[in-house]
């Protein structure tokens, strides 16, 4: 099946701007998205954490590149992962995009944050996190979305992050987020969800310092 979201027999995604070239693309995403992570950094984008919520945040960051920003993909996508050796993890089926997405947002929104130790947030922080990003609802910019996403989720419920350590690290992040997604069907277990939970324990004892 072609895949609707790239110009044809190109890997280089259909863009606002008509950018053919993947380099360019990759480069004019990152100075538009930087912006709109700024800004909604400094004014929170309202809602209530639910999925809906969680679309109008990549709306946001990726308004100024893709049409089809805030709109969960259409296909099913794979993705090389070089920290797994070439294999992608199982992201989510069209079908069970919204569902899933649904269930994670809900079971979020319904922890007990203000009782947990700063260990149990760490750990309860990562594993939504990683869940949510594991779904990958959209095309692309999904790791963007969901640390977005999750860190104005963690100040709603009265603990702050530093979000400058997720955003110095986004090589990091992202592999871990691989990392502690790595569960298959065929292969069994294979998540390693201890270096998700490292940075995110040190970003909310750095956001505890800050407050």
């Amino acid at each position: 099946m072609r895949d609707p979201y790239v110009y044809p027999n190109t890997d280089v995604l259909i863009n606002r701007h008509d950018v053919r070239d993947e380099a360019d693309l990759a480069e004019m995403e990152a100075e538009y998205t930087s912006i709109r992570l700024k800004q909604i950094t400094e004014t929170p984008l309202p809602g209530n954490y639910d999925f809906q919520h969680f679309c109008e945040f990549h709306k946001w960051v990726f308004q100024d590149i893709y049409e089809w920003a805030g709109v969960p993909r259409t296909i099913d996508i794979e993705k090389p992962e070089p920290a797994l050796g070439g294999i992608s993890i199982e992201y989510s089926p069209v079908d069970e995009i919204e569902p899933t997405a649904k269930k994670v947002l809900d079971t979020m929104r319904d922890a007990a944050w203000d009782k947990f130790s700063l260990d149990e947030k760490a750990l309860k922080f990562s594993k939504y996190m990683a869940e949510l990003w594991k779904i990958h609802c959209f095309r692309e910019g999904n790791t963007r979305t969901v640390v977005t996403f999750c860190c104005q989720f963690a100040e709603s419920r009265g603990f702050s992050v530093d979000r400058t350590l997720f955003q110095k690290h986004s090589a990091y992040v992202r592999t871990s987020l691989v990392a502690a997604s790595a569960y298959f069907s065929d292969l069994g277990d294979r998540a390693q969800p201890e270096y998700l939970i490292r940075i995110v324990r040190d970003s909310i004892e750095r956001g505890r310092r800050k407050a």
